[in-house]
Order: structure tokens, then sequence, then C-alpha cells
């Protein structure tokens, strides 16, 4: 059954609060680990390791700097939780896995990690994830699964699972996930919250335990827009402020025909209805669009497009040695990227490059396209007891959002109206143009709320 959420409280109102003198970091601070310990909770299963002492000193010296007028960003003295794929100094990155738990500490933070540390963000802790980030369902055999904050008994997406849950359930403001076909947004759409993959090149991926690198982005997850472009802002290294929203009355936006709308559920097909009268009603332009370019990526992945041989390329060795370690569904999707030859891989390059230039062409008179984050909502986990399941629901929720990943195309997930469990809606904006998507997000955002 699921359940009402409460209203998450935004960076922007913490900021205030914290700024006002009605709360203090530690407060905020111990109130997340609270949550995090709760044994009723999902804190075991959505983090892998919490960072409780430091968390605490970060949170005291936060609030100390603050009280000599020293506040270096709006996520100063909040709790972020951060996907086990990212190097912190003297911590051990797994990847959600087993296999790499006796490895060398970080000798150093990765670049994301550092900006969000000179930001002031209190990092509590590495949430849990697919082994390696290879699916978007978010199952973890090795650590568990945390259960969706809508409904327990179904899965909260992946591979970022541990993030999303973590700010859905109150034990972070806001999370560091990967998304490399769709891992930041499909969890945030099935949980509810908002989320939001750059450009590829706008956030370096130093530090980050790579699945494919022609395709791996690094972005937040949190409950809105605004928060999603904060955080942006930090991880990309500019100025921390979210873009004021954009007059939705005569934006142009665009509903791809070919592959995104085939299978919707029931309850994704009302919600999806519902915001495209929503938006019209305000006075948006919708069209149908026209976009055979879709069709031609869905055929290219037949072999597994760029995400299998990139990571077997990184996995080969561990494979050969400790293939019996990892989490088998994994384990298969990785050694599918032997079925590819040197001469499939370059072509699939010219593919790509070929079809984002048609795609640009194609899109160039709308402001964003839209479409559902995905075509169902989350899943129970009784529905992937047996591998058929797993693997055709792991091809319906990454189906839509990887898409653009191929596209390298900005996109954001916002929760949509919905009756029943969330429902994600996704802008999907130009290359490089990943301001200007952030402020049409948060012109749609208030129009399609449930």
């Amino acid at each position: 059954m699921s359940k009402a959420m409460p209203k998450a409280p935004t960076i922007a109102s913490l900021a205030a609060s914290l700024a006002a003198g009605h709360t203090t970091s530690l407060a905020l601070t111990e109130a997340a680990l609270v949550r995090i310990t709760d044994p009723a909770g999902e804190g075991a299963r959505a983090f892998i390791r919490t960072d409780r002492d430091a968390a605490l000193a970060q949170a005291e010296a936060s609030d100390r700097l603050r009280a000599h007028g020293i506040v270096p960003s709006p996520l100063a003295g909040l709790p972020v939780s951060v996907k086990d794929l990212f190097d912190l100094a003297g911590q051990v990155t797994t990847a959600g896995s087993l296999i790499l738990k006796d490895s060398a500490p970080a000798k150093a933070d990765a670049s994301t990690m550092a900006r969000l540390r000179a930001a002031g963000a209190v990092l509590i802790g590495r949430t849990n994830m697919t082994e390696f980030a290879f699916s978007g369902l978010g199952i973890n055999p090795h650590y568990g699964t945390p259960g969706n904050p809508f409904d327990r008994e179904r899965i909260p997406g992946g591979s970022s699972s541990g993030a999303a849950v973590s700010v859905a359930d109150g034990m972070a403001v806001a999370a560091i996930g990967s998304d490399t076909g769709g891992s930041v947004r499909i969890p945030a759409a099935l949980c509810g919250l908002a989320g939001f993959k750059p450009t590829q090149s706008r956030i370096p991926r130093d530090g980050a335990i790579p699945l494919s690198l022609t395709l791996d982005t690094i972005g937040p997850l949190a409950s809105t827009i605004a928060c999603c472009a904060v955080v942006d802002a930090i991880l990309a290294g500019t100025t921390p402020t979210p873009p004021e929203a954009l007059p939705l009355a005569g934006l142009r936006l665009a509903v791809p025909q070919q592959i995104v709308l085939d299978g919707l559920d029931s309850t994704v097909s009302a919600a999806f209805s519902r915001t495209l009268t929503r938006l019209s009603q305000a006075g948006a332009h919708l069209s149908d669009l026209d976009m055979p370019a879709l069709t031609r990526i869905a055929a290219l992945g037949a072999k597994g497009g760029f995400a299998a041989p990139e990571a077997l390329a990184w996995h080969r060795n561990l494979l050969e040695n400790r293939g019996a370690e990892y989490d088998p569904r994994v384990a298969l999707r990785i050694r599918r990227g032997a079925e590819q030859s040197a001469v499939d891989y370059i072509e699939l390059l010219a593919a790509r490059k070929a079809i984002m230039a048609e795609a640009a062409d194609q899109t160039r008179d709308f402001d964003a396209l839209l479409l559902p984050t995905t075509p169902i909502v989350a899943p129970r986990f009784d529905e992937l007891a047996d591998d058929a399941g797993y693997t055709r629901l792991n091809i319906m929720v990454l189906r839509n959002p990887s898409l653009f990943n191929f596209l390298d195309r900005p996109a954001a997930t916002l929760p949509c109206a919905t009756d029943g469990l969330p429902v994600g809606a996704m802008l999907v904006g130009t290359r490089g143009h990943d301001r200007r998507l952030l402020a049409i997000a948060r012109a749609v955002e208030p129009a399609i709320a449930g």
C-alpha cells in the first residue's frame, strides 16, 4: 500500500533557518543520524557506511564558522549523502561490492567531494547502490536493498538506491549519485524526488569508479529542482544559486512519439496525461515530435551498447580471479562486453556521433523534450525474484533515461501528479545548456506537482 510522504525541507528553507538561528547544523546532523540508526527504518540498508563522528565534527565546525559570518554556500551545514562510488580521503570506495572491501583507502577526495567539503556540506555517509552501478533496479545482494519510501515492498530504483532513500526518508538533505543510463533519475522518479543528469563534461569524474567512460555522469537527488540546481552548481564549481524559473507560458515542449510512450502502466499513463493537461492549461505549447533517432538508439544496444565493453575493460581481471564474488546478474551484464568486436565498438562510436547530430536537428525548434521518466511505477521485490522478471523490468526502467545518456543531453526528473505511487516526468534540454534546462524545470515543477 502506497502512502503519502510529508513535504521535505529544501536547501533554501534550511539555509534560512540556520541563518535566522532557528536551528543549527549540529541539530540537523544529529536528527539525520537518528533516522539512519532507527532500527525500524531503512538506514542500515540505505547506507553502507555512516561517518557519525566525522559528520558531527563537520557540523560543529560549520556552526562555529557561521557564528563568525563564514557561510561558504547555501549547502553549508546541511547533511549530504554520497553514493559509494566516490573517493573520500582515508576511506575505501567499494562501489556496493564486497570485492573491493580490502582495497587501499583513497589518498585524496574526488574533485566533486572536495567541492562539497569546500561548500561546507556535512558528508554524512556512503549510500548503498547496485554493485558497480550496473542496473536500474537498485538490488544489492551483498548489503541488502532499502525499501521504497512509499511502499517498503517495492524497490527504490537504482543504481543510486540508497541515495534516493536517504533523501526521501530524511537521512540527508541531498544526495550525490551517478547516472550512466538513468541511475539518478530512475530512483528519484520512483521515490518521489527531483533528480538531475548534467551534460557529461559539466562535472569532473575523477575519483569515481567508472562504469562507462562514454556515458557516466554525476548528479544530485533532492526534494526540489532548485535544490538539485544548487548542488549541481557546487559540483560544477560555479556559483551555487539556482537559475530563476523561466515563464511557463510560451515554452515549447515536445513529446517524442517513438519508444518513450510504449507500454506505460496505468498509473504512469494517467499521471503523464494529467501533466500534459496542466502544462497546456498553464500556457505551455505542447507538440508531438516525430523523433526516429530514438528508435535507432534502442537498436544499437543489442550487444550491450557502450556500458558492457567499457565495464569489461575495467573489470576483466577481477572477473577472471574473483568472478564468483560478484552479484551474478551484474557479472552477466559486464561479460556481455565480450560480444562486441573492436569493429562493432568503432561503428557504435560513429553511429552515436551521427545520431547526436540528427537528434539535435530534430529538436532545434523546442525548449525541451517532455516524457515519462520511467514507463512503470516501482516494481515489487517479488517481481524480481527470477532472472526473467529482473531482466524485463530492468530494461523497462532504463529504457527512457538511457536514450539521453547516449545523446549526452542534460535531463531532469520531476515528481508529477499521481493518485498512487510516485511518477516522474523527464525534461530533456540541449547539450551544454544545463542551466537553461534547470530554469525550465523550475517553471514546470509547480505546475505538475501533486
